[in-house]
């Protein structure tokens, strides 16, 4: 074995070295990169797609991870881990033809600068036959890497959290549907009154940004390895523990857009950078799965982020930037603010309670979309179906609509409904969590490593090495319950 693991070994430094190349340059577009500069990255994209497609495709290297494979049970417990997960991955690669492999690649490439473009003009039009394109190469996916266990959609919810099935999402959102909807709808009926300062101000970005640094301390955000910048879509992104990078977006008329954001992006960025350094050079050196990593950034933005106790010790220093703009705003009245209860049309601005139902719309029109029910052409029609009978409102734009989200032109289908179970997730952890230490005194004394420290011990440590079912019960001692999530958003919000 020993010489496969040496193959192996030498061809995953190359592939790390490429990877790293195509994530700086993943970043810098979202960040960075002038239009003008789009078109010739692409061309260089596509040189550095076919260069590690040959590498991935080499065969002593296939040869190599097969052998392993074939004995893992006699490797390495990481080793072991790290090859299962190589081979899943590297089944698109024997079964998709490289022309069609490499097209493909090319288009995800472009397609987020299609859609950023759409979006800007609230014209689904623009992006209409791109996403047809990459439906129809969803579905394809879906036909070369489908097994006995594993059919048509769940192909792809697979790759985003292992062991879940349209069936068990389909009992939790049935669960939610049953049991929250009823709630959601009643508690969102009424209008609430509150401060005209906040919901109709000015914050000028300037400030924001002044208080966002501010808030990087406060989480014990490593800046030597992590940094904050700016995109049109709120992101994370690393590629090893000892660089993680986070974005926000800035709103001058919304004040908790960026703070939130960035709470939110903090928590996956946490979770990157507490991943055990001796995993540094393997495959395993990141998150366990999207489920596991929503749990942290929902769990940070939410259940600590939105917390009376939180405010209590940083409300001062938001009102000693925003002087003018928070003049007779008081700590109650910030903090009713920042939890209402409201039908709102835009995901990532969606309050706690109503959230789960902004995924329901996803999920359902990703299982059309797979299913060859719904066309491409009739997705905006139907989104604003869908979101009428769950949320209780419906979008008149499609920017505020089906343009919302840069998943799809990524590619990523099967991810929106890890959104909603990461929060589930983040209830039955915090439940746990609060049984070792009283988490609302640390957050009053200004201690949140506290919570770093035991969800690194708990959860972030492990990377990949663990199943997210093996991370919910190493940390609750339990296997998921939703019961959690469901009983933590009526008691806050029946207040």
């Amino acid at each position: 074995m020993e010489t496969y693991i040496k193959i192996y070994e030498e061809m995953r430094k190359k592939l790390k070295a490429y990877g790293y190349a195509m994530w700086v340059l993943g970043f810098d577009l979202e960040t960075e990169t002038p239009v003008g500069g789009i078109k010739y990255r692409n061309e260089q994209i596509k040189i550095l797609t076919e260069e590690i497609y040959a590498l991935e495709t080499n065969k002593k290297y296939l040869d190599a991870i097969d052998k392993l494979y074939e004995n893992r049970e006699s490797l390495d417990p990481l080793l072991k881990r790290e090859i299962e997960m190589v081979e899943k991955q590297n089944r698109l690669l024997k079964k998709m033809p490289k022309d069609e492999y490499i097209e493909y690649q090319v288009l995800l490439n472009e397609s987020t600068s299609i859609w950023a473009n759409a979006r800007k003009n609230d014209d689904f039009s623009l992006f209409q036959s791109t996403l047809e394109k990459i439906v129809h190469y969803q579905r394809k996916i879906v036909k070369y890497l489908q097994t006995d266990e594993l059919k048509g959609y769940d192909v792809l919810l697979d790759m985003y959290e292992e062991g879940m099935t349209s069936k068990e999402y389909d009992q939790f959102f049935e669960l939610l549907r049953t049991e929250l909807l009823p709630f959601v709808l009643s508690a969102t009926s009424g209008k609430k009154t509150l401060s005209r300062k906040l919901t109709k101000g000015y914050f000028p970005q300037d400030q924001q940004r002044k208080f966002n640094q501010y808030l990087l301390d406060v989480f014990k955000y490593d800046r030597n390895r992590g940094l904050l910048k700016e995109s049109e879509h709120p992101f994370t992104s690393s590629f090893s523990s000892t660089d993680v990078r986070i974005t926000t977006r800035y709103l001058d008329n919304v004040l908790e857009s960026a703070i939130f954001s960035t709470i939110h992006e903090m928590g996956h960025g946490i979770y990157e950078l507490n991943v055990d350094e001796k995993l540094i050079n393997t495959r395993l050196n990141t998150g366990a799965s999207m489920g596991i990593h929503e749990s942290q950034s929902r769990m940070y933005e939410n259940m600590i982020g939105r917390s009376y106790a939180f405010w209590e010790v940083h409300y001062d220093k938001l009102k000693e930037i925003f002087k003018k703009e928070l003049k007779n705003v008081t700590l109650l009245d910030f903090y009713q603010y920042i939890n209402r209860a409201e039908r709102s049309l835009i995901r990532t601005e969606a309050d706690e309670l109503t959230y789960p139902f902004h995924i329901m719309v996803r999920y359902e029109l990703e299982k059309q979309l797979i299913s060859g029910k719904l066309k491409v052409k009739d997705l905006p029609k139907k989104w604003r179906k869908l979101y009428q009978e769950y949320v209780g409102v419906r979008p008149k734009t499609d920017k505020d609509g089906v343009l919302q989200d840069i998943h799809w032109a990524c590619g990523n289908f099967g991810y929106f409904p890890t959104y909603a179970l990461g929060s589930a997730y983040a209830a039955q952890i915090y439940h746990a969590m609060n049984k070792d230490f009283n988490i609302e005194n640390a957050i009053s004394n200004n201690q949140i490593e506290k919570v770093n420290n035991w969800l690194k011990d708990k959860i972030h440590q492990y990377g990949a090495s663990k199943t997210p079912k093996e991370l919910i019960l190493n940390a609750t001692g339990e296997p998921f319950n939703p019961k959690y999530y469901v009983d933590y958003l009526k008691r806050k919000f029946s207040k």
